[in-house]
């Protein structure tokens, strides 16, 4: 019996191929993401480059070479990560505090918000990191950024990241706002709120946080410019977000 695959796609793959998702036909109901990409690259040669550097994300977790995958598997195929939920609605208010930590949203975001998610009577230190769109890049000017996310994905990595701060730094609390959609000049794109009892390990697991985002939250930046658009991706060198996170120079 033929078995039908359907692998979502998203920023720069999307525009790419021209569809938001892609559909397949195999005779397998199971193979491993190996064999997936396979058929895939078979099925349309010409994007052989993009997909053999692109993640396969399994419910919403990324999935190795060897998986086994199925066809009735929520699948997607993740271009390289940029690094930014649902838009903000009376459904927030219903969620837990924990749920509450790691959003997404079209919503201009204010950092006190954010801030004030972490700062408890515990901590004596408390610090927010903001991310905000610059007009000039490397002599390029910027109009705007605009953001996409495979939102469940996206909010279970950044939940994922507050987890290894509390490994690495026992007590550390953590927010993550993220704005999807147009971003315009000067607009806060993400705030990263940490808080901890002490400031050395505050600025330590801030460092560490965006940087983590970067590396393994599936959000996508586009980059508008006066005569032309690029979707950006992983900017760390060759991109792989199963690898631990190492120290390197500032980004441009």
């Amino acid at each position: 019996m033929i078995k039908q695959w359907k692998i979502d796609l998203f920023a720069g793959l999307s525009e790419r191929f021209g569809v938001r998702s892609l559909i397949i036909e195999t005779a397998e109901q199971n193979m491993t993401v190996a064999e997936l990409k396979k058929h895939l690259i078979a099925s349309y040669p010409e994007q052989v480059d993009i997909l053999s550097i692109s993640f396969l994300a399994c419910n919403h977790a990324y999935a190795q070479a060897d998986s086994i995958v199925n066809a009735t598997d929520e699948l997607a195929l993740l271009p390289p990560v940029s690094g930014g939920q649902a838009e903000h609605s009376n459904e927030d208010e219903q969620k837990s505090p924990l749920e509450q930590l790691y959003m997404l949203t079209n919503e201009k975001i204010t950092t006190e918000e954010v801030l004030a998610k972490v700062i408890v009577p515990g901590h004596g230190a408390s610090i927010a990191f903001v991310g905000t769109t610059r007009e000039w890049t490397q002599g390029q000017r910027t109009i705007r950024l605009e953001y996409e996310a495979y939102e469940p994905m996206a909010v279970k990595m950044m939940k994922q990241i507050g987890d290894e701060l509390e490994q690495q730094w026992p007590g550390t609390l953590c927010a993550i706002t993220h704005r999807l959609g147009i971003v315009d000049i000067a607009e806060t794109s993400v705030v990263i709120a940490i808080s901890s009892p002490h400031r050395a390990s505050c600025y330590d697991a801030s460092r560490y946080a965006i940087e983590r985002l970067k590396q393994i939250v599936p959000i996508w930046k586009k980059e508008i410019w006066e005569d032309g658009s690029e979707w950006k991706g992983h900017q760390r060198g060759p991109w792989n977000p199963d690898t631990p996170l190492a120290n390197s120079p500032d980004e441009a």
